[in-house]
């Protein structure tokens, strides 16, 4: 695969001038039935493979948002120059892996794969038709071009054939609309002849939502834990594309640190507070009996801290980093034991989740990064539970804290207390408020009174002493208040931007000054150490050892197009 991506590169120019001699309605007549209705300006598409941009350009120019995906280096320039004007983003990826495509969190109307099915080996095939499949949206179509004949070039070309595509159609609950007969090649090739497939996704096809739903609603709870877990899952699911070790083998793993820390994070305000007679709220049926994670050499020397201070980024050093490595541990046999040993399938062999545990050395320091997260074990679950979690989040996670909340009132403590509703929700809030700007605004008061010239990330006009701080990712849909999030901006326009993302044009326009307020507010290496474990972990495409800012601003648009399809939030 890597030689047939170098030849497209080094022969880029050359192709581009062939696949201008035919236009996208003679390539594609065939499956014009299932082409994106007019000015679609809801329909999403998938170009795997775009080379010159000629296909992404069509479907831009009838409406669509389209994502063009092209491994070769020459062939992207080329493309992304000729869709310059048109809502078409680009990226670096490669089939079978498509790792940039899944960290958007999209599901696609269309995915088109043009004179691509030839170049993968049969032995990737399965797990790249598993990828489009999960990215394919419900009643979206996924079209597959199939090429007979060889190249007398350095391209490599496997055979491919309608039954193959059919089978793993069958395996992924995709029903075959559409097959044509062999055609001629519109470019007048003798020796090369095509086929196209349509399939169709009729519905969500992996059950997962009533497997959520049933262990949200109704699966048997003595305490609060599942419920936990399970909104755990989903704040990682949304916030940290990042956090992925590994997919593969139709699974994926994440850090098991990350996991118990959100696990303590969401109970911090639950157990921490003061709901009558010094009591945190009760979170099981048992009032007699504790919880097994809260020990008193781990949870109780963390009283002094706040949910929000077990955030990526932060450094912990002396009694505090030993206390919340010993809460870590005793959280992690918690959810042994408890959680990931009772949510399965139908009966107790069949579990949703896995966890591999690794013996770590107790540190007298860290920072709470993707390393340090990852040295506790790995924590497993299904590749399409992933998934769901992963794109229906904004729907399940009210219906878990609604079902939480619920619990919670039954518990006999909460009810002598008469506890009221508003004090259970502002205890499962995942961020205090209160915290949003504070860290950056304390840096740009700091940078003012050096003398510093602050500006408005968005028009460049000089801040007076009545600047805001704005959320790039507005803090009601999505809320995050990581460095990399937050920038400086006037008064009239953020309020002007409310709960709105900025589009792809403003964004672009204001890359020069995001990057400049990054270089000046987070120039020590502490503030960088916070600045890219916190991008690491929550934007999807970045390295683990990422230290550079042009790469996080790259991943901050792949993020927002994602944030706004998901989220159906509005432009700004």
């Amino acid at each position: 695969m890597n030689r047939t991506i170098q030849h497209y590169h080094t022969h880029a120019q050359t192709l581009d001038a062939q696949y201008q001699q035919v236009t996208f309605e003679q390539v594609h007549d065939s499956w014009r039935l299932y082409w994106p209705e007019g000015n679609d300006r809801t329909c999403k598409v998938l170009d795997v493979g775009a080379g010159n941009g000629g296909d992404a350009a069509w479907f831009a120019k009838r409406g669509c948002d389209v994502y063009a995906v092209e491994p070769a280096d020459a062939f992207r320039a080329i493309g992304e120059a000729r869709t310059q004007s048109l809502p078409v983003t680009w990226l670096s990826d490669t089939l079978p892996e498509l790792k940039v495509v899944n960290q958007l969190s999209l599901r696609f109307d269309c995915i088109l794969l043009s004179a691509v099915w030839m170049h993968i080996a049969p032995s990737d095939r399965a797990r790249a038709f598993r990828k489009l499949a999960n990215v394919l949206a419900p009643n979206g179509r996924l079209v597959i071009t199939l090429r007979h004949g060889s190249f007398d070039d350095a391209r490599t070309a496997h055979a491919v054939s309608v039954e193959e595509i059919e089978q793993y159609a069958k395996d992924h609950a995709l029903q075959v609309r559409l097959k044509t007969d062999v055609q001629a090649d519109s470019l007048g090739r003798d020796c090369v002849k095509w086929q196209t497939v349509v399939l169709t996704l009729p519905d969500d096809g992996s059950g997962d939502l009533l497997t959520v739903r049933h262990v949200i609603v109704n699966d048997s709870k003595a305490a609060t834990y599942k419920l936990a877990l399970l909104r755990t899952l989903l704040r990682i699911a949304d916030a940290h594309p990042g956090a992925l070790v590994d997919r593969t083998d139709k699974h994926v793993a994440i850090p098991l640190g990350l996991v118990a820390l959100y696990w303590m994070r969401q109970y911090k305000r639950l157990l921490d507070t003061d709901a009558g007679n010094g009591m945190g709220i009760q979170q099981n049926s048992d009032p007699n009996k504790g919880l097994s994670f809260v020990k008193d050499a781990g949870w109780g020397k963390l009283k002094g801290l706040a949910a929000d201070d077990l955030a990526i980024g932060a450094f912990f050093s002396g009694e505090e980093a030993l206390a919340l490595q010993k809460a870590i541990r005793d959280t992690i046999t918690t959810l042994k034991s408890g959680p990931v040993k009772f949510t399965y399938r139908s009966d107790i062999t069949k579990p949703l989740f896995a966890m591999e545990r690794n013996k770590t050395q107790t540190r007298s320091s860290f920072v709470i990064d993707s390393e340090f997260l990852s040295s506790f074990g790995i924590f497993t679950l299904e590749e399409s539970l992933w998934d769901c979690l992963r794109l229906y989040a904004s729907w399940i996670e009210p219906l878990v804290v609604n079902q939480w909340i619920a619990e919670m009132r039954r518990y006999e403590l909460n009810q002598q207390r008469a506890i009221s509703l508003q004090t259970y929700h502002d205890c499962l809030a995942w961020i205090d408020a209160s915290h949003d700007t504070r860290n950056v605004r304390k840096r740009i008061e700091s940078l003012r009174e050096n003398q510093h010239q602050i500006v408005s990330v968005w028009s460049n006009t000089k801040l007076n002493d009545k600047y805001h701080v704005d959320h790039c990712l507005p803090f009601a849909y999505w809320p995050n208040n990581d460095m990399w999030n937050l920038f400086p901006t006037t008064e009239k326009e953020n309020l002007t931007k409310l709960n709105r993302v900025p589009s792809k044009q403003r964004l672009e326009s204001a890359k020069t000054r995001i990057l400049d307020f990054w270089q000046l507010a987070w120039e020590s290496e502490h503030d960088q150490t916070r600045f890219f474990s916190e991008a690491v972990l929550s934007l999807p495409n970045i390295s683990t050892n990422e230290r550079d800012f042009d790469a996080v601003f790259d991943a901050i648009q792949l993020q927002v197009a994602g944030v706004k399809s998901r989220l159906l939030v509005g432009e700004w």
